[in-house]
C-alpha cells in the first residue's frame, strides 16, 4: 500500500512521539545526524529525553507535498541540555506552536519547523 503524503507524516509523527529513534531516522529518504546519515541529531535524543510525552499535532494539508502543523506540546519529565548547562525535570507543560513543512516522495524528503514567534508584553512598572 502506497500512502499519501499526510499518511507519510502521520506515520513518522507516531515513530516520534514513540521515541523509536531508529525509527524517525528510517522515515527520511536522506538523514544526517552528529553521526552521520545512521543517527539521530542530538536535538532529537534531547527532547525524546527530556519529554517523554511528547505529542506532535498534524491538522491540515496543503498542496500536493507539503503539509502543515500546530505544533507539539509535552511534559518535561527527563534532562533537558540547553547550551547555559542541563536543566533538571520541572513536570511543566510546554506548547510549542509551528508549522512544520514536509516534502515527500515516499518517504520524508525535507522537514523544516517555523516556530511561532513567542511576543513578550512589557512588564508593569
Amino acid at each position: 500500500m502506497v500512502l499519501d503524503n499526510e499518511q507519510i507524516v502521520r506515520q513518522a509523527y507516531q515513530i516520534a512521539e514513540e521515541r523509536d529513534l531508529k525509527g524517525w531516522v528510517d522515515a527520511f529518504t536522506a538523514f544526517q545526524g552528529p553521526d552521520g546519515p545512521n543517527g539521530p541529531p542530538a536535538q532529537d535524543e534531547n527532547y525524546a529525553e527530556a519529554f517523554h510525552d511528547m505529542y506532535r499535532g498534524c491538522t491540515s494539508s496543503t498542496l500536493a507535498r507539503r503539509v502543515g502543523t500546530a505544533g507539539s506540546a509535552g511534559t518535561h519529565l527527563g534532562r533537558l541540555h540547553l547550551p547555559a548547562g542541563t536543566l533538571p525535570p520541572t513536570g511543566k507543560r510546554i506548547d510549542a506552536p509551528c508549522c512544520d513543512v514536509f516534502e515527500t516522495d515516499r518517504k520524508i524528503i525535507r522537514f523544516d519547523c517555523y516556530p511561532k514567534a513567542q511576543s513578550s508584553s512589557p512588564s508593569s512598572a
